[in-house]
């Protein structure tokens, strides 16, 4: 007997399965099927409810696809489906006097299932019988947790939208407010990487799907795409498990999103082809070994050329700060705001004028350099001991750093203004990963410094005790913590534990933090865009976390950020260190390509007039003059394309080039 108590059974059912996978195809009175999906020690994992579904916008009850037979070769099943014939099903039954439907054909067309190696296949192709206007078609439609652990997670990931841990809610209010809090159906390009995921007691059930290959057109109409649609627990249709699956028509606007029953219907005609892809798979562990077992199949994608060569991008950034990036008497910077240019210099930058000596902007910068370095002052000498004492004075008896909103942690009024209008992003003395990890780098830095022994050994302990606070922590929090929710999920905390953690292993011989320090880069996953829309560039663009920002003043799933993700790996490189060689089991070589490629893509050329300042209108003029060009915008528009916010020199983009050439690229 099936686990799913939602449809009939007619006692006839089909297997397929293997090493990774089993599933069951059960065929209902009125036709096959609906499919359980089984871990291979026999734990229900999910249910397909349907081989697809299509509501026309002036019936009142759906309709499913559904087969009379199929054909089996080895692990593929076929199926002839065709959309149930309510006038047919109501024939000679007491309700055939007082209902009439009109069409007795709607949608037609074949449903493939093949078990290939680790994944279930799923090829949906469906026809339009008729001319018909549906309010939606569903394609691959996914129970997790259906007939077994219900609403139960461990997590939930799809990546760049959400990840929800425990009894979160995905579209909750944790991290947003109303209405960018409600994504369930998002617009496409707000995905970073195209599958979704959740765990349960030790194992992790994944759909991932094609999101450029055409779903829908009929002549020269509109291309539409595979729908996702993701609701953890499943408050869409209020049932006892999650959510994931593919629909038409996709979302053409951001008002359309989270439309089940979509405003504008889809306009099918006569032998029109819908066309569904996905496959389901299994994983062992968390929804991060899912996205992990995904790439693994998949591998990341090759970035493609580049804006420039690498070598021409550092000429170009070189050029930025010698032209643009320099006024005489004050230093290198950008003016904008409060922040004014001061006489220091990134050393990326001196290496390239030693490197360029002979070129005639590789002497000026020299020159430009030799005037900064001859304004340095002798200032009173930083006293490293008072420091580290400090660092050791705010951990807490539990190895713990916390959160100080009105103290130490106070740089932007960002939270202390949220939390007076609307509510706090985070309590004081709460902690993260964050908090915990830089504060381990600070000490274990400092320890390399200070000339006693005694105080030496105490921040090493000091931070041995902050990382194994944190041994237990798997989702990446805090790191914006001056601006969003103190526990929304977080790129830059992920950069700031891998850092972290990595560094105590070299010091403090620690197996357990090298591990520890693959698992937090590879959290740098789910935030990376690892695919592009046709038509809007933004592969290895980055989410900088999965919130808004003073809850309603920024929408960090729509807009990616750059500087992030850059910072931690140019910090990496400075180090030392290469995650290429730390985690060999990702490719981190062609990921520092692609996320500094991206860097390079977003650099400013006024004449594409693709940039506008938002709390800084003063600024707009000297973009139009040319003045930032080569730097680099804060924000990037998942669904416009267009960039916005405070521009940032370019410094970390060279370094990322640097760290790429000493790598061997070209």
């Amino acid at each position: 007997m099936p686990g799913y108590q939602h449809a009939s059974f007619t006692g006839e059912s089909v297997t397929l399965e293997n090493s990774f996978m089993k599933a069951v195809v059960y065929k209902r009175l009125s036709g096959w099927g609906f499919v359980e999906i089984y871990t291979p020690d026999g734990k229900l994992m999910g249910v397909l409810d349907h081989f697809g579904e299509v509501k026309l916008r002036d019936f009142d009850i759906p309709l499913r696809m559904e087969s009379d037979s199929y054909k089996q070769d080895g692990n593929r099943l076929v199926f002839a489906v065709k959309s149930q014939n309510i006038p047919q099903m109501l024939r000679g039954s007491s309700f055939e006097n007082w209902m009439s439907y009109p069409f007795e054909k709607c949608l037609s067309g074949e449903v493939a299932l093949e078990l290939a190696d680790t994944s279930l296949k799923l090829d949906y192709q469906f026809k339009a019988d008729e001319n018909l206007y549906a309010s939606y078609i569903k394609g691959p439609w996914l129970k997790v947790g259906e007939g077994s652990f219900g609403v139960d997670k461990h997590d939930a990931i799809f990546p760049g939208v959400e990840w929800n841990v425990g009894r979160e809610w995905s579209s909750g209010q944790d991290w947003f407010k109303d209405p960018w809090a409600s994504k369930s159906i998002p617009y496409r390009s707000k995905v970073a990487i195209p599958v979704m995921t959740v765990s349960h007691g030790g194992w992790a059930i994944g759909m991932a799907y094609e999101p450029n290959k055409r779903a829908a057109r009929w002549f020269n109409y509109r291309e539409m795409y595979s729908q996702p649609v993701f609701a953890s627990p499943n408050f869409i249709e209020r049932m006892d498990n999650h959510l994931m699956g593919l629909k038409l028509p996709d979302v053409e606007i951001e008002a359309q999103e989270n439309e089940l029953i979509s405003s504008v219907p889809l306009e099918l005609h006569l032998d029109e082809k819908i066309h569904f892809e996905a496959e389901i798979f299994l994983a062992r562990g968390t929804s991060m070994d899912a996205i992990l077992a995904d790439l693994s199949r998949k591998g990341l994608p090759d970035p493609g050329a580049p804006r420039w060569p690498l070598e021409k991008a550092l000429d170009v950034i070189a050029e930025t700060y010698d032209k643009r990036l320099f006024e005489a008497g004050e230093g290198f910077g950008v003016r904008q705001g409060e922040a004014r240019p001061q006489p220091v210099y990134p050393a990326f930058l001196k290496r390239y004028a030693e490197e360029h000596r002979e070129t005639a902007l590789g002497r000026s910068l020299l020159e430009k350099i030799a005037w900064c370095d001859s304004q340095k002052a002798a200032g009173p000498k930083a006293d490293i001991v008072q420091e580290a004492e400090q660092w050791l004075a705010w951990q807490r008896e539990d190895g713990a750093y916390y959160f100080d909103p009105d103290g130490r942690h106070y740089t932007k009024d960002d939270f202390v203004v949220a939390r007076a209008f609307h509510e706090p992003m985070g309590q004081n003395q709460d902690t993260a990963i964050d908090f915990c990890a830089l504060a381990a780098q600070n000490m274990l830095e400092l320890a390399e410094k200070v000339e006693d022994t005694g105080l030496q050994e105490r921040l090493r302990k000091a931070s041995e005790k902050a990382l194994d606070f944190c041994v237990d922590m798997e989702r990446p929090e805090a790191g914006d913590f001056w601006e969003t929710p103190l526990h929304a999920p977080n790129l830059l905390a992920a950069g700031h534990a891998a850092i972290a953690y990595y560094m105590a292993y070299r010091v403090l011989d620690r197996a357990d933090y090298l591990e520890k320090a693959r698992y937090w880069i590879r959290t740098l996953l789910p935030f990376t865009h690892l695919w592009e829309p046709k038509g809007k560039p933004m592969l290895y663009n980055t989410k900088p976390c999965l919130c808004s920002s003073d809850w309603f003043f920024a929408n960090w799933v729509r807009d990616h950020v750059q500087w992030e993700v850059l910072t931690v790996f140019a910090a990496s490189y400075e180090l030392g260190y290469d995650w290429a060689q730390i985690d060999p089991e990702v490719d981190w070589r062609t990921y520092q390509r692609g996320i500094t490629q991206a860097g390079m893509r977003w650099m400013l050329d006024h004449r594409e007039e693709k940039w506008l300042p938002h709390n800084l209108p003063d600024t707009y003029e000297r973009y139009a003059q040319g003045a930032f060009d080569g730097c680099f915008p804060d924000t990037h528009n998942a669904v416009t394309g267009n960039y916005g916010g405070m521009v940032i020199p370019p410094r970390d983009i060279a370094v990322n080039i640097y760290a790429l050439l000493d790598a061997g690229e070209k």
